[in-house]
C-alpha cells in the first residue's frame, strides 16, 4: 500500500507542477509554441519527473526500483491516451515529451535516489 501511495505522490508532484506551470503562464499545453518555450518546458518536465520519481522512491523505502517504474508506466499511460483522446486535434508536443522524456526522467530520479541511499 505505501508503494501506491508513492508513486500517487510522485505523479500528484509531476502533473500538479506541469498544471501550475501552464495555468500561471496561462497557456495551452496542447497548443503549438515556440522553439525556446518548448526547450523551457521540457526542462521543468524533466525536473518534475525527476523530482517525483525520487520522491515516489523516498516514501515508498523500497530497495529496488519498483515505484519509479510504476512511475514511468503511469506518466506514459497518461501521455498516450491524451495523445489518443485528441488525434488530429492541437500539437503533441508535451505529450511526446512526457512518453519519451518525462516518463524516464522519473525512473531516473528513483536511480538517483536509490545511489545517493547506498553512498550516504
Amino acid at each position: 500500500m505505501r508503494a501506491v501511495l508513492a508513486v500517487v505522490a510522485g505523479y500528484l508532484i509531476f502533473a500538479g507542477s506541469a498544471v501550475l506551470f501552464f495555468q500561471l503562464l496561462n497557456l495551452d499545453p496542447h497548443s503549438p509554441a515556440a522553439f525556446g518555450f518548448e526547450v523551457v518546458t521540457i526542462g521543468y518536465g524533466l525536473v518534475s519527473g525527476s523530482l517525483g520519481g525520487f520522491v515516489a522512491g523516498k516514501i515508498a523505502r523500497r530497495k529496488d526500483l519498483t515505484c519509479g517504474i510504476a512511475l514511468a508506466l503511469v506518466i506514459a499511460l497518461g501521455a498516450t491516451i491524451s495523445m489518443i483522446a485528441q488525434p488530429g486535434a492541437g500539437a503533441l508536443w508535451t505529450q511526446t515529451a512526457a512518453l519519451l522524456l518525462f516518463a524516464p526522467a522519473s525512473l531516473a530520479g528513483d536511480w538517483l535516489r536509490r545511489r545517493t541511499r547506498r553512498t550516504a
